[in-house]
């Protein structure tokens, strides 16, 4: 066995020491952290984003028949869609820019999501009648139609017998 020299028991006093220092370091950054009581905020907006994301997919499926855009009117009873009415739309197709006004090429007749012609409206609605009876039509028209063809529908929703028919309009929204 041989003995140490000065300069290795120095050498192995610095490492001895330096290991201390390490060790030292470490459990004082254990033992003394500090408590974090902020609220992590990233699973929340996940969620957020996911929910406007659905709204926004799902918002055009809850309305009911086809989308049309109806004449404005101020003073109007307001009803609201309780899901039970049979919705029938009229919309203007191929409309164009007339002198002074839009005016509409040719009409669609909407029951709830189904295109119909004029002469299997009749039918269509008796069928829509008979799956819930009693229920009242509203027809949502565009406002860019002309009176004709909105006349025409209801006269031939009253030759079968429906008593309780309503016309759709939009709230004029004051301007300030």
């Amino acid at each position: 066995m041989s003995v140490p020299s000065n300069e290795e028991l120095l050498q192995g006093l610095r490492l001895i020491r330096r290991k201390r220092r390490i060790h030292e370091r470490h459990r004082l950054s254990v033992g003394t952290a500090a408590i974090r009581s902020d609220i992590n905020v990233t699973p929340l907006v996940d969620v957020v984003l996911v929910l406007l994301i659905i709204f926004i997919v799902v918002t055009p499926m809850i309305t009911r028949g086809r989308s049309v855009e109806m004449p404005e009117t101020e003073h109007h009873d307001k009803k609201n869609d309780s899901g039970e009415q049979i919705i029938v739309s009229i919309s203007c197709e191929n409309a164009k820019l007339g002198p002074d006004r839009w005016v509409c090429g040719s009409h669609a007749i909407w029951v709830g999501p189904e295109r119909v012609d004029e002469n299997s409206l009749a039918d269509k609605i008796q069928q829509e009648m008979r799956r819930s009876p009693g229920h009242e039509i509203h027809i949502k028209a565009d406002k860019r139609l002309n009176y004709g063809p909105v006349r025409e529908v209801m006269q031939r929703i009253n030759a079968i017998g429906v008593g309780a028919v309503a016309l759709g309009s939009d709230e004029r929204k004051e301007k300030k």
